[in-house]
């Protein structure tokens, strides 16, 4: 196990009726600028809820953060919050309505230029405004880790940025404004927080015992709720669980003791998404069978040790169980009616292969917890995705 530092100062309110807690949480007295996605809050009544808790708040709103947030979308925001001299931001959805809501109060507050720099890696994220959330979608973890993912459609880029300056102060979390969910998103948001665990957990085998052991937990748990949660989607206890699930996928504790972590996974699948427009978990349901079956022999204890203690794989040698833990994950995607090949969106994988290579190879990075997967892998990984 390699040395780490743990330090995550969000403050979680989880349960029912606890956006009520708003009022305890947000300064007297500060202007807030509520964000939200859609409109589907104003339906499933946690808009309302919202209001009422922030009675006495001057609140001002921004609604319309779409599913990938686009950086044209959270300028307008932050030129908003800027006009309005708000002192706190609060997002209320999804975890695209959170990413967003981080990259705008960063946005706010920068003044050396474009802040897409940022996004770039170009410069250092040095101060944000302070936000909270409500969240009403399970999927992304970002109610408790410090990364946002925007897509700037101008240039045809989604890139990603991280800064301790974006924990929120606070996040809500009540299973019940998941309820109405469609089942698509639920879909989506039980794979990605699959895969959110899964990047993490499929690194060197000796990384942590009890860090493996938390990530299997959270896998099983998935691969428990997602037929309960189809079969009955108002069930109390089984959103309670997926919303945990998510939260733990991504809140820095599944990777603690790892000297690295893959995210290939991630990365191919933002560049999908860039290209063609699929849901981030659709890209991410494809690519992740494809990516461990290209690297089946360098992770392939892993690989077995994963299929037999979320599947219970005890059948055959090492090299039988790996290969067939990556069949098993695949079904469970397929399962949800997740697709998990190329052709189910009418994608060339040839096509798209070299695409994405050039992509990333622009970049000049490779992929990987060794790094070692360049435009040449990514294209063979496109072709096993076909």
């Amino acid at each position: 196990m390699v040395n780490f530092t743990l330090h995550n100062p969000v403050k979680l309110v989880f349960g029912k009726g606890m956006i009520a807690e708003l009022k305890n949480l947000i300064p007297g007295g500060t202007k807030v600028l509520m964000t939200y996605g859609g409109g589907s809050i104003k339906k499933n009544g946690v808009y309302d809820q919202v209001r009422q808790a922030l009675a006495g708040y001057d609140v001002v709103e921004f609604g319309g953060i779409e599913a990938n947030p686009r950086y044209e979308t959270c300028m307008k925001a932050a030129e908003l919050a800027k006009k309005e001299k708000v002192g706190f931001l609060l997002a209320v959805g999804g975890g695209s309505v959170l990413d967003g809501t981080k990259f705008i109060a960063v946005a706010a507050t920068y003044t050396a230029g474009d802040p897409w720099e940022i996004m770039e890696g170009r410069v250092p994220v040095k101060a944000a405004l302070p936000l909270g959330a409500v969240m009403t979608l399970p999927a992304t973890g970002s109610e408790m880790n410090t990364y946002s993912v925007i897509s700037r459609d101008s240039i045809g880029e989604k890139l990603a940025f991280g800064s301790d300056h974006v924990y929120p102060k606070f996040s809500i979390l009540d299973p019940e404004t998941t309820f109405s969910l469609p089942l698509r998103q639920t879909e989506n948001g039980i794979v990605d927080t699959w895969v959110h665990v899964m990047e993490q957990y499929m690194n060197d085998v000796e990384c942590s015992a009890l860090t493996s052991r938390l990530a299997e937990s959270v896998l099983k748990t998935l691969v428990e709720m997602a037929p309960k949660v189809i079969a009955k989607p108002t069930d109390y206890n089984v959103r309670a669980e997926l919303m945990w699930c998510a939260t733990v996928g991504l809140n820095g504790w599944l990777g603690l003791g790892a000297a690295a972590q893959d995210w290939a996974t991630h990365m191919i699948g933002h560049e999908l998404t860039a290209l063609y427009g699929l849901d981030h978990a659709r890209t991410l349901a494809v690519i992740m069978p494809a990516v461990h079956r290209f690297q089946l022999k360098r992770k392939q204890a892993r690989l077995a040790q994963f299929g037999t203690r979320v599947f219970h794989l005890v059948e055959g040698d090492e090299a039988t169980r790996a290969a067939q833990a990556i069949d098993r994950m695949e079904a469970f995607f397929q399962s949800m009616e997740v697709p998990t090949r190329l052709l189910a969106y009418g994608i060339d994988a040839a096509v798209a292969g070299k695409q994405v290579a050039e992509r990333l190879s622009k970049r000049g990075r490779k992929l990987g917890e060794y790094e070692d997967i360049g435009p040449v892998e990514v294209e063979a990984i496109m072709n096993l995705a076909k």
